[in-house]
């Protein structure tokens, strides 16, 4: 009777584990689907906000540690990031204009890895013709005190033309 009583105690404890684990394994992913969505919804705010050339909201999606880098332009910081930015926002030659394809979007705790392409079109106010320029990447977004999700580090690259 005792040996009965210890196997069925064992297999209760079984399940309860095995319950308790695919509990934590759910809110898990579902923590990280809530992340994935909210980090989507920042960068299409960014976006946005960028192509209205509202320049006064396109530094909210950069944590202030932030170090960029781009290909053949030196290491920026979230300030002269945002200074370049506000500049081009307010450029009286051209209009600028974002257009965003996020691949995937990875949450490990407090960071999350977004490979990404922006399609960047330069347009001269003057009519002149139109640049478009394909740049993939990848932002590493942190988790903030407030609970807010912003670029901590970013890599882009402009990607070759049609060859």
């Amino acid at each position: 009777m005792k040996l009965k009583a210890r196997l069925s105690g064992a297999i209760t404890a079984c399940v309860l584990a095995t319950l308790l684990f695919a509990s934590r394994v759910s809110a898990v992913n579902d923590d990280s689907a809530a992340v994935q969505n909210q980090i989507r919804v920042e960068l299409e705010k960014w976006k946005l906000d960028f192509n209205a050339a509202d320049a006064s909201q396109v530094c909210g999606l950069f944590a202030p540690d932030l170090i960029s880098n781009f290909r053949g332009q030196p290491e920026d910081t979230y300030n002269s990031l945002c200074a370049n930015m506000q500049a081009a926002l307010t450029d009286p030659a051209k209009t600028y204009h974002y257009d965003l394809e996020i691949k995937e979007i990875l949450v490990s705790g407090d960071l999350a890895v977004v490979r990404l392409v922006w399609t960047l079109k330069v347009r001269p106010k003057d009519g002149g013709p139109e640049e478009t320029t394909r740049e993939p990447g990848m932002d590493i977004f942190r988790r903030q005190p407030d609970g807010s999700w912003k670029i901590s580090r970013y890599m882009a690259y402009e990607a070759p033309g049609p060859t």
